[in-house]
Formats: structure tokens, C-alpha cells, sequence
């Protein structure tokens, strides 16, 4: 194996200055160009302040208004770029009263980015709302994409990542949390939660009781210092979590697809989806997508389509 010399680490070292160099240059040019006026939807650090894009922080730079979940908590991310603009809380709690507010301000044709406290806007966060007013109003609604704590988890536990279902939180209250999960237990995908820590033990028994001995992860303080994945089934997992001493952090579920033979879908099932499908297909059409999402043979759908009534094509 060749030992790099003095002239590989001169080279190294220059590289690395002018990917600083270029990686500066690209943040004020973008600072530079104007901000059109209109809604953007800005996702921001899940926990490392490093993973913010570029575009992030010219939007954020340029913006006429930023309006934050939590003024307390952004304003650490703000003051960490030295960006210094006008800030105004958006929250579930205010957002009926706030948001005509900033309708008006995108009326006026000024820039407002909408910020949560982590990730990316909308996602288990407040804000679809204002997006839909927005776009009623006719703003321009652009979304600068970023981190994502569902995506990071996806991609890093190893399970099955072509189709997912995000599901956001459990329910708190068992029964509910149950008929929840019950209501997902045929979904033909990897299914994705976020979880508390002081709920984490019991929402994952019950996902061992509803969804059985599917392969599972928990991924804990996504890209913190902390940053923690375990993989397991979910009653394996769920004894692991239960003989944990003071769980802290934020945690994100990740639970494989079920089974082959968990995924028996019933003749009823196929003709609840058809049925509605025929509103919206033909008869050839609508057989092929309810196959394809059910993930059963196309004669069967078939069959079972022939004896419903129905304007034949």
C-alpha cells in the first residue's frame, strides 16, 4: 500500500479549500438574487445545525418575515448563521388568529418563510392551512427541501424503503392506539412513527400485539451527538425499551412490511376498493390498479369484478 507524501496532503489540503471557497461563493450569489415574494416552506436542522442547505440560508437571509413554531427555540438556529430578521411565532395554538396576518403579507408581495422547530414544514408540524390559503390567494408556494427525520430513519435502518407510510404519532390512549394500528395492519408497506419517550414502551407492546413478530428499528437523537439505532422485532424491541432505565430523546419507529401470509386480503376487501375504483376507471382499468394496490393476482380482482353490477365498458 503506497504511504500518501507531503504532496498528496498538499493537494488534499488544497481541494478542501476550494470546496470552502466554492461553497462560500455559491451562498452569495444565491443571497444575492432577489427573494420573489410568496410562501416558503423552509426545512431546517432535525439536530446537527451543519445539515442546512445553502438555498436554506439565502431564503432564510432574505426573507421579509419568518414565521417559526417556537420563536425561542429558531432563534438558536438563527443566531447560529447570524441572520437577523424580523420573527413571528405560527403555532397550532395561534395559527387561526396569524395566519390572515400573513395572507396579507403575501398579498402586500412580501417573503414569508415558514419554519418548524425541526425538519421539514407540515410534517407533524402546523402549516397545511396556511400553505392551502396561500395557494388560494395566489402566492407563489415554493418548498426548500432539507432534513427529514421520516426519510433519515427510513434509509438507515435497513428495512424496506420502496413504499413506506408515514403515520405520524400513536394515539396516547391504548383502545384508540390500537384501533389505529389496527386500521394499518394490512398496509403493504414499511410503516414510519414518531414516538415520545415516555410512550415509547407502550406504543411499541401494542405494535407487538396488532402487527405481530415484524422486523422493526428505533431510531433515537437523529444526527445528534446521541444518534442511536436499534433494530429488532417488535417484541424484542418492546422487552429492550421496557428494561431501559429513563428513556430521554426523540425517537422515530420504523416497522417492516407484514408478512406473506400476513397479507391475505379478503373478497370483501377487493370489492370495498373496485367498487370505489369503477367511479373513476373503466372496468380493464380499475381491475389493474386494485390489483396492483392490493397487491393480489389480476383474475381475481377479475372474477370477482364480473359479478357486481356495473355499466360494462
Amino acid at each position: 500500500m503506497r504511504v500518501p507524501d507531503k504532496c498528496d496532503e498538499e493537494r488534499t489540503e488544497a481541494a478542501l479549500r476550494r470546496t470552502i471557497v466554492r461553497a462560500s461563493e455559491s451562498l452569495s450569489e444565491l443571497i444575492a438574487r432577489p427573494l420573489h415574494p410568496g410562501l416558503y416552506l423552509v426545512a431546517t436542522p432535525i439536530g446537527n445545525l451543519a445539515d442546512i442547505s445553502l438555498r436554506a440560508l439565502a431564503v432564510l437571509a432574505r426573507a421579509d418575515l419568518i414565521a417559526a413554531e417556537d420563536t425561542r427555540h429558531s432563534k438558536k438556529l438563527l443566531t447560529h448563521f447570524g441572520i437577523s430578521g424580523e420573527l413571528a411565532p405560527y403555532h397550532e395554538h395561534n395559527a387561526e388568529r396569524e395566519r390572515p396576518k400573513l395572507i396579507a403579507r403575501l398579498r402586500a408581495d412580501q417573503s414569508v418563510a415558514l419554519i418548524s422547530d425541526a425538519g421539514t414544514p407540515l410534517i407533524s408540524d402546523p402549516g397545511y392551512k396556511l400553505v392551502r390559503e396561500a395557494l388560494d390567494a395566489g402566492a407563489l408556494v415554493t418548498s426548500i427541501p432539507g432534513a427529514s427525520a421520516v426519510l433519515a430513519a427510513l434509509t438507515s435502518v435497513g428495512l424496506p424503503s420502496d413504499t413506506f407510510l408515514f403515520a405520524g404519532f400513536l394515539p396516547p390512549k391504548q383502545v384508540a392506539r390500537r384501533s389505529r394500528l389496527e386500521a394499518l395492519k394490512d398496509v403493504p408497506a414499511t410503516l414510519i412513527f414518531f414516538e415520545t419517550a415516555p410512550r415509547l414502551g407502550k406504543s411499541l407492546a401494542d405494535m407487538a400485539v396488532v402487527l405481530g413478530p415484524r422486523e422493526a428499528a428505533i431510531a433515537k437523537e437523529l444526527t445528534k451527538l446521541h444518534e442511536s439505532v436499534t433494530r429488532g422485532s417488535l417484541d424484542r424491541l418492546t422487552t429492550e425499551v421496557e428494561a431501559s432505565e429513563a428513556l430521554k430523546g426523540e425517537f422515530v419507529v420504523v416497522v417492516g412490511p407484514p408478512q406473506e401470509d400476513q397479507t391475505e386480503v379478503s373478497d370483501a376487501k377487493i370489492v370495498e376498493q373496485l367498487e370505489k375504483a369503477l367511479n373513476m376507471e373503466s372496468f380493464r382499468d380499475a381491475v389493474r390498479s386494485v390489483a396492483e394496490v392490493l397487491q393480489v393476482p389480476r383474475s381475481r380482482v377479475y372474477e370477482l369484478g364480473l359479478k357486481l353490477p356495473r355499466k360494462r365498458e
